[in-house]
Parts: structure tokens; C-alpha cells; sequence
């Protein structure tokens, strides 16, 4: 995974399994949100699992990708390990980026 260059707020379809209980499970679109400098020297990485379920919580961001409609679980954060991401897939764009961040902000603050 070294070779490739993960980036924050690429899509990658990451094998999420084995999972427990209530986690997004199976392989599916998930968008990477650790720092780029994180990124470059970890082996692992932060990400938002995409879901088509759609829930009005105020922790999911609703996007489109790859001609679908979806929506970002916030509430499903996770690391992984690198050797899960089996391909980049996309970029989110910036104006859901920066609604991602704020909604993660509000989510987490203190």
C-alpha cells in the first residue's frame, strides 16, 4: 500500500469485514478523512463508511456518488489498517467536504 498515495477525502472501497455487532459491514465506499501527513506515515487510516440506507440522524451527510445517492455515517468512523483499502474510487467534492468537517465538529466538540 506504500506505493499508492491516500489521501484525505478520497473514496476507497475498503473490505470492512470482520465486523461486530452494529458496524457497516461488508466491502463498500468509504471516504478517508485522516490527515494527509497521517496518511504518508501510518499504516493506518481514518474513514466514514458510505451507506444507501438513508436515516435522518444529524450524524450522516448526504452525498452522490458513482450515480447514486448515499449518505456519509459519521456515527460508523473507524481505522483501519491500509491493507483494507482494496482501490481508490473518487473524490468527495469540496462543498460536502467542508460540511462533512462541520458536522463532524458539532459532533464531536466538547
Amino acid at each position: 500500500m506504500d506505493m499508492v498515495a491516500v489521501k484525505r477525502f478520497d473514496f476507497w472501497l475498503v473490505n470492512l469485514n470482520p465486523t461486530l455487532g452494529s458496524e457497516i459491514s461488508k466491502s463498500r465506499p468509504c471516504l478517508v478523512i485522516s490527515p494527509d501527513e497521517a496518511n504518508k506515515f501510518l499504516n493506518t487510516v481514518i474513514i466514514v463508511p458510505l451507506t444507501s440506507t438513508i436515516k435522518n440522524y444529524p450524524t450522516r451527510v448526504n452525498c452522490f456518488f458513482e450515480g447514486k445517492t448515499g449518505q456519509l455515517a459519521i456515527d460508523q468512523i473507524r481505522s483501519v489498517d491500509k491493507t483494507r483499502l482494496i482501490k481508490k474510487t473518487g473524490i468527495l467534492e469540496e462543498d460536502i467536504c467542508i460540511l462533512l468537517c462541520r458536522i463532524m465538529v458539532e459532533t464531536f466538540k466538547f
